[in-house]
């Protein structure tokens, strides 16, 4: 059966720029390509497509595939990262940064945003606020392992998809109960995109109409003399 919007499905893919590896599901893809973080979690991810979940170029072309499908996509700028704006690329006084800037060091400033030094030269300071592969056109291949149709797996995919990690979860009576890890409040990730998983589960997914999030903690137990 073909796959339309709003259907969730398992996703294998390696994006590529000018022949080198940016992003993988695949772990040995991205320990191969030195881009492997101990942190990922590795293996196909759960999307529900249409929502941008991918890139979007990759998003659309899945669009009346069929699980099982593989192959490769070129995605062009304007749909990928878009192009570059040389008005996204702004000088500073050296004397603006609380520490020494160097050439690659992650910034943020009030008007732009998140940006990147690419360039240190006398008293001045250039920063890019382009996204790093802005102007570039992508190469992914992909395979659709197979489609979701489980409330509960949809949940789940959610969850890893926009916290970054796995949670316990139970479905009963359209009610989905996630167990949250201890100390997750702490977690920057997760208070950012919580909401987002609440609002596109009752969005996207059939068969939730209550998502309760449980915190629970155990007093330690007190180490003998």
């Amino acid at each position: 059966m073909a796959i339309k919007e709003g259907d969730f499905i398992k996703l294998s893919y390696t994006g590529s720029v000018n022949g080198n590896v940016f992003d993988s599901t695949f772990e040995e893809e991205a320990k191969t390509a030195n881009i492997h973080s101990e942190n990922a979690i590795y293996g196909p991810v759960t999307i529900c497509v249409g929502q941008k979940h991918v890139i979007l170029g990759l998003d659309e072309a899945l669009v009346g595939m069929e699980a099982g499908a593989e192959g490769d996509i070129t995605v062009l700028p304007e749909k990928a990262f878009g192009d570059r704006d040389m008005k996204r690329v702004q000088s500073y006084p050296k004397n603006k940064f609380t520490q020494k800037p160097v050439r690659g060091m992650p910034v943020k400033m009030e008007e732009l945003g998140e940006g990147t030094v690419v360039d240190v030269i006398g008293n001045r300071v250039i920063v890019d606020f382009n996204a790093p592969l802005a102007g570039q056109t992508l190469v992914y291949h992909y395979k659709i392992e197979e489609e979701v149709t489980d409330p509960l797996e949809e949940l789940k995919g959610l969850i890893r998809l926009y916290a970054g990690r796995e949670m316990e979860a139970t479905l009963e009576d359209e009610k989905a109960t996630v167990t949250l890890p201890a100390g997750i409040n702490y977690d920057r990730r997760w208070m950012l995109w919580r909401g987002r998983i609440i609002h596109e589960g009752f969005e996207h997914i059939k068969g939730i109409s209550e998502i309760v999030l449980v915190e629970s903690y155990k007093k330690p137990e007190k180490k003998e003399e």
